[in-house]
């Protein structure tokens, strides 16, 4: 038996903070077209079951499309059983409006819900503050069966209380579980639960912003045999990449571009990228983020550059200097100013004495 394990795909999310908006709604639009194709390609290698582990949608207010998009895939794939457990995102849009869900899609409440398919069994419960860990001390699973649980939350070796479905993993050892399918973190991660069993993070399908770079997919699963093997697919269609550029000692924006240009000369051209200079620079050293933005902005879907340079201003060299520009750097870094304020004005203060701003 086959299954999927996906989760987080905060579908309709709007992005706009970490992308310009029509961006932002092209990538609404390509987040969706990926859950598509992941039932597609589900279908073509005869896959039983998709185990969503919660927040497929992004908040409360969904649009036509999405839920109709996500429907259609469901309807559309009856030999597929789809079984949803709602997120801390999800808040039920999804099925309001609905007369009776389709046979194939299967839903879990606040207590333990168990379907049986096949040699397996697909056991979940939906989290919340109050439920938590109480709820994991009724978790009572067949030792001679395949058993799948299904939760959305963070797991901690002993709970959490500081955000909404925090459970305690001590709770679940021992207890019959061969595959802890969770939602909720957006990176991969799987390790081992006890002598019998892993829990599995499988990660969002698609990086939204540059807090979620890497390789994004899903977990195929295969059971036979009363195991559960398990293996991560890269599945996104745009990876977010950010790139940190040492450009220590570097004075000119060629030699500049040149570094930058070896640091991301092997991103393929459809992903996204985030380039952080970092290092000790002059400032006198000539740097223009807007300018690499602009030089790089039709190599890559979507770049931005971030400035994390530090200024490398000795006192020493100013001490005796009687020009404007020594006068003016004694006085900034005299001043009772945040260190970081002190390297803003200097920036900004050399490079206008140099009449370039």
């Amino acid at each position: 038996m086959k299954l999927i394990h996906c989760a987080d795909l905060h579908l309709d999310a709007r992005m706009e903070s970490s992308l310009p908006r029509e961006k932002a709604k092209e990538r609404r639009l390509e987040i969706l077209r990926t859950f598509t194709r992941m039932v597609e390609q589900a279908s073509e290698e005869s896959v039983d079951a998709i185990l969503l582990c919660g927040d497929v949608f992004d908040a409360k207010t969904i649009s036509a499309r999405a839920r109709n998009c996500v429907l259609d895939a469901i309807l559309q794939h009856p030999q597929i059983t789809f079984y949803y457990l709602q997120g801390n995102h999800d808040q039920n849009g999804f099925l309001n409006d609905l007369e009776e869900l389709p046979e194939n899609l299967k839903t879990f409440g606040p207590g333990w819900t168990t379907y049986k398919q096949g040699e397996v069994s697909i056991t979940g419960a939906e989290l919340s503050d109050q439920t938590a860990d109480r709820i994991l001390d009724r978790l009572f699973l067949d030792i001679s069966g395949i058993n799948i649980v299904m939760l959305h939350g963070m797991a901690a070796e002993y709970g959490g209380k500081e955000e909404r479905g925090g459970f305690s993993l001590r709770k679940l050892r021992n207890r019959n579980i061969d595959y802890l399918a969770l939602g909720h973190i957006h990176s991969f991660r799987r390790e081992r639960l006890d002598d019998r069993g892993v829990w599995s993070y499988c990660g969002c399908l698609e990086g939204r912003g540059f807090d979620e770079c890497g390789e994004k997919g899903y977990v195929l699963l295969e059971a036979q045999d009363g195991k559960v093997k398990s293996t991560f697919v890269p599945f996104a269609g745009r990876i977010l990449h950010e790139i940190a550029v040492d450009i220590s000692g570097l004075m000119i924006q060629e030699e500049i571009q040149r570094k930058i240009q070896e640091a991301v000369e092997e991103i393929p051209r459809k992903d996204m990228v985030k380039i952080v200079l970092t290092g000790e620079v002059s400032p006198e050293a000539e740097k223009d983020t807007v300018w690499i933005e602009k030089w790089l902005e039709d190599d890559y879907y979507f770049l931005r550059v971030k400035d994390e340079t530090r200024l490398a201003v000795c006192p020493e060299d100013y001490r005796y200097d009687i020009s404007l520009k020594g006068e003016f750097v004694r006085l900034v870094l005299a001043a009772r100013l945040p260190k970081e304020e002190k390297e803003q004005i200097l920036r900004l203060g050399i490079r206008a004495l140099a009449g370039e701003e």
